[in-house]
């Protein structure tokens, strides 16, 4: 007979109710789901963005050889007055109306003038190619926004961006700049912890070479996300920058701390009696029974004021408003000044230095630089290539790892549902706030995570039992 007291040894103890609890045991499971159906759902945009990338990394190239005979002019000891330079371009394109010059920046190079025409798509304008030695007009090309990408180069760009789409195929991009920041930090997490379980034979920045089947793409896919990690976040935060939602949101709240971007004035106000001219002043002399020093003065004043190319001059578009001369140099060290001049008597009547600018203005204007390849020049476009051949690698080696577990192999389900059931209170709060709050400000991310929590429910929902 036994004491009340006496356990059989066969029976296990009951187990306490499981509590909640704000560790990472519990958040583990919510961040591997997350980056599951991120990563299978998602993959296929950032797959695409990370190959156009790749291919606007070399378009710079690309449009440098095939529009050398229109970029580049022979070597002369002699230059002809940039009015002049304008007159043949105006020849050229008698229909246009001139909205900028960009003198030859240095020898053997093209002047580029810009004209507006008739019946071209939106943000594109003709550019007519100059020969300065000579006067000659060397060719003329589309010439597209504020870089001037010319034909090739702007449809590579608008792959990138809209998929040749329009407005449609922003969508595509926003959407996988919205989600690339959250796939990249959460398999930060997951490495870490992996490597955390693992201990320190486990190198952070280096794939076990010593693993074999599952685990030796894992590895690779935690060392190669690791070294991309700070180009994917970068890529991410400026491509949301100019996207069409989160773009407009991303202005609305620089605006508002007073981050935006500065502009020159060109009214010139109490000036105005002075003027009332057209775009076509641009070659200097009289226009109408109105005097107009002249591009070619409007230059020599730019220059004594220590502006240096390359730069833009853009002409007075309509009465009352002044030259605007405007550095454009975007490599570092990055030269952006502007001066605003009464075009009848040429003094400057505004100024403003790119030294001026709010400091997140100029970090804005560094980072879409730096995403267009154009701050650091070729060894930009390197990084820029190398960081979208990572992002492809990262895509290919994840469905490789989803492929080889998937549950007709017998694996099961290796990500399970109902993870966030473990967390505390304490911790999901904050976590759903978050996920309201990025959503707001990244409306494709909020209506995807939707989408993916809903499917997530009426997939449990199905393969609950019965009963």
């Amino acid at each position: 007979m036994t004491s009340t007291t006496d356990v059989h040894p066969a029976v296990d103890p009951p187990r306490p109710p499981r509590r909640r609890h704000a560790t990472w045991a519990a958040l583990r499971p919510l961040v591997v789901r997350l980056h599951f159906y991120a990563g299978i759902l998602v993959a296929p945009f950032l797959l695409v963005a990370a190959a156009t990338g790749l291919l606007y990394a070399a378009s710079f190239q690309i449009e440098n050889v095939v529009y050398r005979h229109e970029l580049t002019a022979p070597v002369s000891q002699t230059t002809v007055p940039l009015s002049e330079q304008v007159a043949a371009a105006r020849q050229a394109l008698p229909e246009g109306k001139v909205t900028a010059v960009r003198p030859a920046a240095e020898p053997g190079l093209t002047t580029r003038v810009l004209l507006d025409v008739p019946n071209l798509p939106e943000s594109t304008q003709m550019a007519v190619f100059v020969d300065p030695g000579t006067g000659q007009v060397r060719g003329t090309l589309e010439s597209y926004g504020g870089s001037g990408a010319l034909p090739v180069r702007a449809w590579i760009s608008d792959l990138h961006r809209r998929l040749q789409l329009g407005e449609p195929g922003r969508i595509y991009s926003e959407l996988a700049a919205s989600w690339l920041w959250v796939v990249a930090l959460g398999g930060l997490a997951l490495w870490l912890s992996r490597r955390r379980r693992n201990g320190p034979r486990l190198g952070l920045f280096t794939p076990d070479r010593a693993a074999t089947g599952l685990r030796r793409t894992l590895s690779w896919h935690g060392s190669v996300g690791l070294w991309a990690l700070l180009g994917l976040l970068f890529l991410s935060a400026t491509g949301l920058t100019w996207s069409k939602y989160a773009g407009a949101n991303i202005d609305e709240l620089r605006t508002a701390f007073g981050w935006a971007t500065p502009s020159i004035s060109t009214d010139l106000g109490e000036h105005a009696g002075h003027t009332g001219h057209t775009g076509h002043a641009a070659s200097g002399g009289q226009v109408g029974n109105t005097a107009d020093v002249g591009i070619d003065k409007i230059t020599q004043a730019a220059a004594s004021w220590r502006l240096s190319g390359p730069l833009e001059i853009v002409p007075p578009g309509e009465p009352g408003a002044a030259y605007v001369v405007k550095e454009i140099r975007k490599t570092a060290p990055t030269r952006l000044d502007q001066l605003a001049f009464d075009p009848a008597s040429g003094q400057v009547v505004g100024e403003l230095r790119f030294a001026d600018y709010p400091l997140a203005a100029k970090l804005t204007e560094w980072g879409i630089d730096a995403h267009m390849g154009l701050l650091f020049g070729l060894a930009n476009q390197i990084v820029l290539a190398a960081i979208a051949a990572g992002l492809i690698a990262l895509i290919v080696l994840g469905y490789r790892m989803w492929w080889r577990r998937r549950p007709t192999r017998g694996f099961g389900r290796p990500y399970p549902r109902g993870g966030w059931r473990g967390l505390h209170w304490g911790l999901v709060a904050p976590l759903a706030l978050l996920a309201v709050v990025a959503g707001y400000y990244l409306p494709l991310m909020g209506i995807s995570l939707a989408a993916f929590l809903a499917i997530d429910v009426l997939l449990g929902l199905r393969t609950r039992p019965a009963g």
